[in-house]
């Protein structure tokens, strides 16, 4: 029996659910929506990606509810999580949850809950999610700069999650759009999407030496952390993404030259960085692989194999549309079985560490990033 001293059993099993869990949503919904231009040509496949969208909603429904216990229960773990520069940065992935469903439910859910329902599902997720991934682009930087006290040597993929919020926001609101009465409405959303897409640029192309130039001169990263190499390739593919999705709408909504601009926009800038994508993708493969030699156990740090794999499929879509070339088609395809494989590696692993009692536990390997080395890693660091 629950005396009144005692937390209730709920708020005990949430008290180290960190906000990077988000990463299950996001990994989850970017399934369904980068294989929804794959459907065409794969019978059945759209059904089961709806049933993946789905899941995902359910997810993100379970861990907003999940969340908000910590919070009423654990309001110092929660404050702790905030000024843990190891953790914080995780906040980004709130906002790209709400955004990776809503996005979803456009895309694919709308074959099951209806195009109205789905416009207005993916409003208010939108809405909520680009509100929340600005928040937290300026919160976190300014935590880091005022209370966290980092150093260029502890540097990690990580610190990108907050500043690429709003570059999804950028990928996955011009669908909405054509959804906008004709005219100012939709000049000024996709705009705004335009605005979201440099924002996040800029802070990434600040933020991005940083991150190369510690894997450079500290050398490789604690086992734990060396699949957050991975989230690199997120601001590359979304923005690739972006680019796509502003020259399919921007016909019939902005004025020439500007519409025929965002095609040319479209190419000339996805081109160069799918190709830099493809050089982060090998060298960020060869650091895992060498992690995974030196012992690399699972963590929720593997759901950075999903949803930034995920982006580069979108955008290798996105050229493929754009360009008409098989070169962008055939890498997609295979980009996407590399996503489920991931999604469903990472899955597995999750639901092993749910059962033992390990994921939620305490600090550690689980939701609770590892804090970053300062020093040069070995063979023996933080696993």
């Amino acid at each position: 029996m629950v005396t009144a001293a005692q937390p209730v059993p709920c708020a005990v099993s949430v008290r180290h659910l960190g906000p990077n869990w988000y990463a299950t949503v996001m990994g989850t919904a970017v399934v369904a929506t980068a294989g929804t231009a794959l459907s065409p040509h794969a019978p059945g496949l759209r059904g089961t990606l709806a049933g993946v969208w789905a899941l995902s909603l359910v997810l993100l429904v379970t861990l907003l509810g999940a969340r908000a216990v910590h919070w009423a229960h654990h309001r110092d773990q929660a404050r702790a999580h905030l000024l843990d520069p190891a953790t914080a940065p995780f906040y980004g992935c709130l906002a790209m949850a709400l955004l990776a469903v809503g996005g979803g439910a456009l895309g694919v859910g709308r074959d099951w809950i209806g195009v109205r329902a789905a416009v207005a599902l993916d409003a208010v997720l939108f809405g909520a999610g680009t509100v929340l991934g600005l928040a937290a682009a300026v919160a976190v930087p300014y935590l880091m700069a005022v209370g966290h006290r980092v150093e260029p040597g502890q540097a990690t993929p990580v610190w990108l999650l907050p500043l690429v919020a709003p570059m999804v926001s950028a990928a996955v609101g011009p669908p909405l759009v054509r959804h906008l009465p004709p005219g100012q409405p939709r000049e000024t959303l996709l705009l705004v999407c335009v605005a979201l897409f440099g924002l996040s640029l800029l802070a990434t192309l600040v933020m991005l030496p940083l991150v190369f130039g510690r894997l450079i001169t500290g050398g490789p990263l604690p086992l734990a952390l060396t699949p957050t190499l991975f989230l690199v390739l997120g601001p590359l593919g979304q923005s690739t993404t972006a680019v796509g999705a502003f020259a399919d709408v921007a016909p019939g909504v902005l004025p020439a030259p500007y519409s025929q601009g965002f095609g040319v926009l479209a190419v000339l800038y996805g081109v160069p960085v799918m190709g830099f994508a493809l050089l982060w993708f090998c060298l960020a493969t060869a650091h895992v692989l060498r992690a995974r030699r030196h012992g690399m156990p699972f963590s929720m740090t593997w759901w950075s194999f999903t949803f930034p794999v995920g982006t580069c499929v979108t955008g290798a879509e996105a050229l493929g549309r754009h360009t008409g070339l098989v070169a962008y088609a055939g890498p997609a395809v295979v980009l996407y079985a590399v996503l489920v494989a991931a999604w469903g590696t990472a899955a597995v692993g999750t639901v092993r560490g749910l059962l033992r009692g390990e994921l939620l536990a305490g600090p550690g390997p689980g939701p609770v990033a590892p804090r970053p080395a300062t020093a040069r890693t070995t063979s023996g660091a933080v696993r």
